[in-house]
């Protein structure tokens, strides 16, 4: 978070898709998208520090910092799946009407899959939408983990939500919900997805009724209402531990970091002030002011470097805590829903042991819930071992970028406090010359 006025919202977008091979491209090279095509201008701009000596301060680094959320995850082999569908979100533009503005965002997608009509669509879509597409996705996938959204509200006064700033921190969310789901093997080819990416008109599908599999899910509620679940299995019980875990760690990691960023900031204004007040002395003193001017330099080149990783820690950094801090909420609901159908099942076999008598009749309807317990505890599962997959690639990417940008930080600092000791350590010479 910069410490200057939230710039307002751009209406140009990121790079386009079209700079994406198509599949269906005739070109004879081999389709090798690197995982940072398509949002190159996601990670925060260098900027070129001068020192006071003239002197530039090289500040590069060999490991790359880019963030998690400016990830494109569009390798052609991931966990041996090839990929054949391709999503981007870019290009937000704000929308003012009488009743209302809005922000909608570019969905632009390129497939070879025979479930779409075209190679290629482009559609623009604002934040109620998506809501809609994972409201769906719950609806007729409950035994899938669906990705989370970026939260919708925010607080007035607080965050403006038609600066640039966020509109491109929810663009980046936003790119990655999808692009979680276009990796999804099962969410990907879900009618929903297809309609959400290709439709014109999504309203005429936004108004359709609740979904059979809503209803059916309503009805286990009802059955199992008055019934205790006996306790997980194992593996599942140690999922909700791990998760009660996980949740308080990142708590506790996002509370003290949202605290560091404030400080940051804080800190970043009284560099700003603190700076000039060095360059003012320097014209009331000719034997300091090369000196004077030095120090008020490298205060600024400090201040700018410091701003960098703020921006970085606020832009890159808390949202990515955010994200699984809502991913935690997503897998918990999931549990919750496998224990209703436990549940279900638990209640029928009971159902069936008080009435013997009625044994010949019962059995098919409780093999039919125990295939669907099973079916249940198997897709929750692989998309658990999913899910810790790209936990550990998300935070090892994200963890690596944190240490790239502080030791950036910090060899800017000490490259331009260090330019500064020549002209001191100069000053007694040429005191003793003028007076010989």
């Amino acid at each position: 978070m910069s410490a200057s006025t939230p710039k307002t919202l751009s209406t140009s977008g990121q790079k386009s898709i079209q700079d994406i091979c198509h599949p269906l491209s005739s070109e004879e090279s081999v389709r090798t998208p690197s995982p940072d095509v398509g949002n190159t201008t996601g990670s925060i701009e260098e900027k070129d520090l001068s020192l006071p000596n003239g002197t530039p301060v090289d500040t590069s680094s060999p490991a790359s910092s880019s963030s998690l959320l400016n990830r494109l995850q569009l390798d052609d082999d991931l966990d041996g799946e090839t990929r054949d569908l391709f999503v981007t979100v870019d290009d937000p533009k704000k929308h003012v009407s009488t009743m209302e503005t809005y922000i909608t965002y570019r969905v632009s997608t390129k497939t070879t899959r025979v479930e779409f009509d075209l190679p290629e669509y482009s559609v623009r879509r604002r934040y109620q939408d998506f809501d809609w597409l994972r409201i769906k996705l719950e609806e007729t996938q409950p035994t899938h983990l669906i990705p989370p959204l970026p939260e919708k509200f925010v607080m007035k006064g607080v965050v403006d939500r038609f600066s640039e700033e966020f509109v491109e921190t929810r663009r980046k969310a936003l790119d990655k919900f999808l692009k979680r789901v276009a990796d999804h093997p099962v969410l990907s080819f879900n009618e929903h997805f297809n309609v959400f990416l290709s439709a014109k008109d999504l309203n005429a599908h936004k108004r359709q009724g609740l979904a059979l599999l809503t209803k059916m899910g309503e009805s286990v509620k009802y059955v199992t209402g008055g019934y205790k679940l006996r306790g997980r299995p194992q593996e599942f019980a140690a999922m909700g531990d791990y998760l009660d875990v996980f949740t308080q760690k990142l708590g506790t990691i996002d509370r003290i970091a949202q605290r560091i960023s404030k400080e940051q900031t804080e800190y970043l204004v009284e560099l700003r002030e603190y700076g000039p007040v060095y360059s003012s002395w320097a014209g009331f003193e000719g034997s300091l002011q090369e000196p004077l001017e030095g120090v008020a330099g490298c205060v600024a080149n400090c201040a700018g470097a410091l701003e960098e990783l703020t921006e970085d820690m606020s832009e890159d950094f808390l949202p990515v805590l955010r994200e699984y801090v809502l991913y935690i909420e997503s897998m918990k609901n999931v549990l919750k829903k496998r224990d209703l159908v436990q549940a279900e099942y638990e209640a029928k076999l009971e159902a069936v042991a008080f009435r013997k008598e009625e044994r010949p009749a019962a059995p098919t309807d409780v093999e039919k819930c125990q295939d669907r317990v099973e079916c249940f505890n198997a897709d929750l599962k692989a998309d658990w071992e999913r899910w810790q997959n790209n936990k550990r690639q998300d935070f090892r990417q994200l963890l690596t970028g944190m240490a790239d940008r502080n030791i950036q930080y910090y060899e800017k600092c000490l490259a331009a406090w260090e330019s500064i000791i020549p002209l001191l350590q100069d000053r007694p010479e040429t005191t003793k010359t003028e007076a010989s």
